[in-house]
């Protein structure tokens, strides 16, 4: 992904109308990703808690627009401090950007870039929302989005995109947020989940999804969303490489959609909707750092393996004790991780740049730097938000009290339940159906 500062009006390009109408475009596009993954996450709960994990998504919407404006985009593409952050203080509220100034070296405004970028800040917080399911307050998690939108993601943002910043300069290769958002946001649940503890049941009571129409739903609306998310994050077309990169995320999704499906098929003996959903979204997470450098072969390679081990990753909370309640750490962690560290086996010189991976000739020097950019992110996010979810449960308290956890956290939180059971033909009454309607013959059924 690009970054740096305003071009000198002496050396900057012609501003380009199908450029910047297209970045637009996707930044629409990664917008409708949040709620296409509240949907997802929605469906994947119990119907007690379907409002709450809709509303834990939208709720990233209205926090990190206003912050991204008010200083997040400063923090993550300001001029570097120390490879840490970015500042420009001209840039606070957006003070001194003007509608004519472009983003450097490139034929759209800076405005098209910072939309396109806040729609990712947007969606990240929102990732780590379905590790969390059933058991935290909304008030809390809302005070934690813009904590950790703050001095986690913005930050982090500047490392990874940010001119100056030290993983962009060291030449860690993420070209649409395998590190910045994926590794971060799967690192920050399992941080999260660390201190709150386990939802009441775990492991005891059924906790199945309510509505897998509504996964596949999300899951779609992901996957659609995600062509802007990939392909708009070279700010343009000129070179072919943003074409590249909308072909390999299709590859890689669909590779791994059918790698987990054979995997759960072999394992458990059934191909599941659920388990089409996880494992398209699991390519998707992969595909996103790796799309730019690797070919669409290279791509099957990345999502089938990324099927694979997303797969075998979510049984892992069951083993080990930690309850990630809708595979945040199994998917977007392990796949964020696995698509990055592929990018220094397969990339192959004849994308996004010329750096060639181990299996092109190129040895192992791109695979050491995209493990330090892993593993220093994976760490920064997994350590500062145990602490800051530490810090909230000891203050305010992060979870629900048990009791409104059992009965419902949408009706506790929100006042609201999904679905309206109490019309013509709902409650909890036993309705006669019509012989007609069931062959012949008077049946009891519960409604």
């Amino acid at each position: 992904m690009a970054s740096a500062a305003i071009t000198l009006a002496a050396d900057a390009p012609t501003l380009s109308a199908a450029n910047t109408g297209f970045m637009l475009i996707c930044s629409a596009l990664v917008l409708l990703m949040t709620p296409g993954l509240a949907f997802f996450y929605g469906g994947m709960v119990r119907v007690k808690s379907t409002l709450n994990m809709l509303m834990m998504s939208f709720i990233s919407i209205g926090i990190v627009t206003i912050l991204w404006v008010l200083y997040g985009f400063s923090v993550a593409f300001g001029t570097d401090k120390g490879g840490i952050i970015g500042w420009t203080s001209g840039w606070v509220g957006l003070s001194d950007i003007g509608t004519a100034d472009l983003w450097d070296g490139y034929t759209i405004p800076i405005l098209a870039f910072l939309v396109f970028q806040m729609m990712f800040a947007i969606i990240t917080p929102a990732l780590i929302s379905g590790a969390l399911a059933d058991r935290v307050k909304f008030t809390a998690w809302a005070l934690f989005v813009a904590l950790w939108a703050t001095i986690v993601y913005f930050p982090v943002a500047h490392w990874v995109w940010g001119a100056g910043g030290w993983a962009f300069e060291l030449g860690v290769i993420d070209f649409a947020g395998g590190t910045a958002v994926h590794i971060n946001a799967g690192a920050a649940a399992l941080g999260v989940i660390l201190v709150i503890g386990k939802r009441v049941g775990f492991k005891k009571d059924p906790m199945r999804p309510h509505s897998l129409p509504l996964v596949m739903l999300g899951a779609g609306l992901l996957w659609f969303g995600w062509f802007g998310f990939n392909a708009g994050s070279w700010l343009g077309n000129d070179d072919g490489v943003g074409s590249l990169m909308f072909v390999n995320t299709q590859v890689a999704t669909a590779a791994a959609m059918l790698a987990w499906l054979v995997y759960e098929k072999i394992r458990h003996g059934a191909f599941t909707t659920l388990g089409a959903a996880s494992g398209a979204v699991a390519g998707l997470v992969a595909i996103t750092p790796s799309g730019g450098s690797v070919t669409p072969v290279g791509a099957i390679v990345v999502g089938a393996v990324a099927g694979l081990l997303c797969a075998m990753a979510v049984g892992l909370k069951y083993k080990l004790g930690y309850d990630d309640s809708l595979d945040v750490v199994g998917v977007h962690l392990v796949g964020g991780v696995v698509g990055s560290l592929l990018v220094g086996f397969l990339a192959s010189g004849k994308g996004q740049s010329e750096v060639e991976g181990l299996f092109y000739g190129g040895g192992l020097d791109q695979f050491w730097k995209q493990c330090a950019g892993v593993f220093a992110v994976l760490g920064y996010s997994l350590v500062v938000s145990a602490i800051l979810a530490f810090l909230l449960d000891k203050t305010i308290g992060m979870r629900v009290s048990e009791d409104d956890e059992v009965a419902g956290i949408d009706q506790a939180e929100h006042a609201e339940t999904a679905y309206d059971f109490s019309g013509a033909g709902g409650g909890s009454a036993r309705t006669s159906v019509p012989p007609a309607a069931v062959g012949g013959e008077s049946k009891k059924v519960d409604a």
